[in-house]
């Protein structure tokens, strides 16, 4: 049997129609930039977020350099964040010439450790990006109360998160800015690159608005420096189709997370672990096992998907060097990019498909491989 890790085309199938008459319209219209497209979709990704304003990008990464420089983050400055994330998140902080400044991850949620946050606050940080790995919102109220001690803005990475949520409240809506991200894979994603800053800040928005195009305002006349962040209207209209499809499919992962959590327990096999204060809609459904290596060469062998997220902290990466991290500063995050693993756990899955994952990975810890 193949499982792989996801399968768009089974999501693809359910919506075929929609999404071509979708795209079909904006093709019709030749509004090939911004247009009604991405002005409804503004209006609901800030709606479902709980926020007042939505600014589409180009993409998740440019939604999050966007939002630093428009808080006019530089070189001289600092952002804390983590350095278990994907690589967008740290290298948009180097590219706008700010320092990143790591701190390690709670071991259980593989987000930031809010109890760490303060420690890592100097007269120069201008902002903390928690990431809401995996679907899981980070431990968001210590961070907001170091960051309004010190009057610094907090950049919520929720790229693998919309509509996750912490004691209530929707993932974006909590800090200064939220960033989203329409990368194919995601439990909302496009048909191509894409991303939204999401914020409660009308200033913040307005600015968000200018500089996503050229810092230009009216056109031609510039008064920052900004960049082409533009959302494309054909990624805007086939998310559209699948926006309302969105809760529907998050459960469906939670019943797929649970079914696996009740057949691994007992098991040698980690579990995600979900915070009580938190709502998950798992963009990922991540295990920890002993020799994670040699269980993925068998997973493959056996023809079922999986991904590590991420293999190599960011601050050991080559580029991040002149950080002066090594290898021992962050524990946690350097044990979990050695454990962790990706199982598929996307809505179209049987009942059949995720035994075979699971029986798969059970054979193989009890050391009996077949």
């Amino acid at each position: 049997m193949q499982v792989p890790l996801l399968d768009l085309k089974a999501q693809y199938r359910t919506i075929k129609n929609e999404i071509l008459a979708a795209v079909s319209e904006v093709l019709e219209s030749q509004v090939c930039i911004g247009g009604p497209k991405v002005a409804e979709l503004e209006q609901k990704i800030a709606a479902v977020s709980n926020c007042k304003f939505a600014v589409g990008a180009s993409s998740g990464t440019d939604a999050i350099l966007n939002t630093l420089m428009s808080l006019d983050i530089k070189s001289g400055d600092e952002v804390i964040t983590t350095p278990f994330t994907f690589f967008a998140t740290v290298g948009c902080i180097a590219r706008t010439g700010a320092k990143p400044v790591f701190v390690d991850i709670d071991p259980k949620t593989y987000n930031i450790d809010s109890k760490k946050v303060a420690a890592a606050v100097t007269k120069k940080t201008k902002a903390i990006m928690p990431v809401h790995l995996y679907g899981q919102m980070a431990d968001m109220d210590p961070i907001m109360d170091v960051a309004a001690k010190n009057n610094i803005a907090v950049i919520e990475d929720a790229a693998q998160s919309i509509t996750s949520t912490y004691k209530g409240k929707k993932a974006g809506s909590v800090g200064t800015a939220g960033i989203f991200s329409f990368f194919p894979s995601k439990n909302l994603g496009g048909v191509g690159d894409g991303g939204m800053v999401v914020t409660n800040d009308e200033k913040l928005y307005n600015r968000l608005v200018i500089m996503r195009n050229h810092g230009s305002q009216p056109k031609y006349y510039h008064k920052y420096v900004g960049g082409n962040f533009r959302l494309d209207p054909i990624q805007a209209a086939a998310i559209l189709v699948k926006l309302p499809h969105l809760d529907k499919w998050s459960q469906a992962r939670r019943d797929n997370a649970a079914y696996y959590d009740k057949k691994f327990k007992g098991s040698p096999v980690i579990t995600p672990f979900i915070s009580p204060d938190c709502g998950t809609i798992y963009n990922q459904y991540v295990i920890r096992v002993p020799k994670r290596d040699e269980l993925i060469k068998f997973l493959k062998e056996k023809t079922i998907g999986c991904e590590v997220y991420y293999p190599v902290p960011m601050h050991v990466q080559e580029c991040f060097k002149y950080l002066g991290y090594k290898q021992g500063d962050f524990p946690h995050s350097e044990k979990a990019a050695k454990e962790v693993i990706a199982l598929p756990v996307y809505p179209e899955l049987t009942n059949e498909m995720k035994d075979y994952v699971v029986e798969t990975i059970l054979a193989f810890v009890a050391g009996k491989p077949s």
